[in-house]
């Protein structure tokens, strides 16, 4: 499958947060052109801060794999990841992450800030940005446009 399809089953998991009333975000890890994992928000439901989209998938692909270390996957994201789920994927010495809409205010892949380039860190992946980054922008202003 393509990045796009892959971001289309992020995009999905995102409506199922945001019919939770979660902020919509959705992720989804792959391997070998396999899905491993998927997540979408939940730290409101869960009453648990870390459990972004990102994290969920991480702890699932982990379960999954019996390995913390998630090598040779590829982690999609509807929105550009926060400076905890960058740390973890570095941590989990994700492959790629291909994400949709950037973040100006919290994204740490450049948005706000830049944690990948950082050259303490002995793991770097490759990012690719943007990918169906119309539809995801507008349901994130959508949601929040409701809230306000």
């Amino acid at each position: 499958m393509s990045d796009e399809s892959w971001m289309r089953r992020a995009l999905q998991l995102a409506e199922k947060a945001e019919a939770a009333g979660e902020v919509p975000v959705g992720a989804v890890i792959v391997r070998n052109g396999e899905l491993l994992a998927e997540g979408w928000n939940q730290p409101i439901s869960s009453s648990d801060p870390s459990a972004h989209a990102e994290i969920v998938a991480l702890r699932a692909a982990g379960q999954k794999l019996g390995n913390y270390r998630l090598l040779d996957t590829d982690l999609y994201v509807t929105l550009e990841p926060c400076l905890m789920c960058v740390g973890a994927m570095l941590h989990a010495r994700v492959k790629r992450v291909v994400y949709a809409a950037d973040d100006p205010k919290t994204g740490a892949l450049g948005g706000a800030y830049d944690l990948l380039n950082n050259m303490r860190h002995n793991h770097r992946f490759e990012v690719r940005r943007g990918v169906l980054a119309e539809p995801s922008r507008a349901m994130l202003q959508a949601f929040f446009r409701q809230r306000r």
